[in-house]
């Protein structure tokens, strides 16, 4: 039984190797790969014991859930993101939902940036920080968001292939690809739906790894503009 584990756990270690490369946070100096990769093993492991086939789930389909769910838990686990950048991130948002909201449309980078008192330059940097922890950022502990958070669930963590049977989040996804401009859109089908990293998609379109970063992070405001409305809609 023991030697039918191993050579699962072998089978499927690509699998667990690819949920951490494709983790905006897999590079960042203060977290380590073979942490996440040893967490991700962890979370594998609790597939295989609680897979129960006559469900009609795929096993990669289910242990991919348990993989992300096990590495998220170690990284909150670290609690890694400063509280400096918690903060930045938060003024970050606000600005952009406040500015939308006076434009009436999506604003520029220049615009943003003119608002925070800070260069492009510093801005762009500011998306790239924030995109390394976006993806958790909607994890909540209170008790009243998280019930809007399993409404909604989390566009950020989830691919929109695991979670577009939602009607929400069809429609979320809808209004925000809307809005995106065709560089934006590419990252965004590059990197959930063909599920490439971010130097793979660099590669593609010709950019640098932390461009591709920079675009993703100004996405996710716009996805996280969209969540706020629907969270005043459902005034929750």
């Amino acid at each position: 039984m023991k030697n039918e584990k191993e050579k699962l756990v072998i089978r499927y270690l690509p699998l667990v190797k690819y949920v951490v490369d494709r983790l905006p946070v897999s590079f960042l100096p203060q977290v380590s790969r073979e942490d996440l990769i040893s967490s991700g093993v962890i979370g594998l492991l609790k597939a295989m014991e609680s897979f129960d086939p006559s469900r009609g789930v795929k096993f990669k389909t289910y242990a991919l859930t348990r993989i992300k769910g096990a590495i998220m838990d170690e990284l909150r686990r670290l609690d890694w993101v400063p509280r400096s950048l918690r903060k930045k991130a938060d003024i970050l948002e606000e600005t952009f939902i406040s500015l939308e909201r006076k434009l009436g449309r999506t604003p520029t980078d220049k615009e943003i940036a003119e608002e925070l008192n800070i260069s492009e330059g510093d801005l762009y940097k500011l998306y790239t920080q924030v995109n390394h922890f976006s993806w958790v950022s909607l994890e909540q502990t209170d008790e009243k968001k998280k019930s809007f958070r399993e409404k909604v669930a989390s566009v950020e963590a989830e691919n929109p292939l695991d979670v577009l049977e939602k009607e929400e989040l069809k429609e979320i996804l809808r209004r925000a690809l809307e809005n995106l401009s065709p560089r934006e859109r590419m990252v965004i089908i590059l990197y959930y739906y063909e599920e490439l990293t971010f130097k793979e998609i660099g590669q593609l379109l010709g950019v640098s790894e932390s461009r591709v970063c920079q675009i993703h992070g100004r996405v996710i405001l716009k996805l996280k503009s969209v969540l706020n409305k629907l969270r005043k809609n459902l005034s929750i």
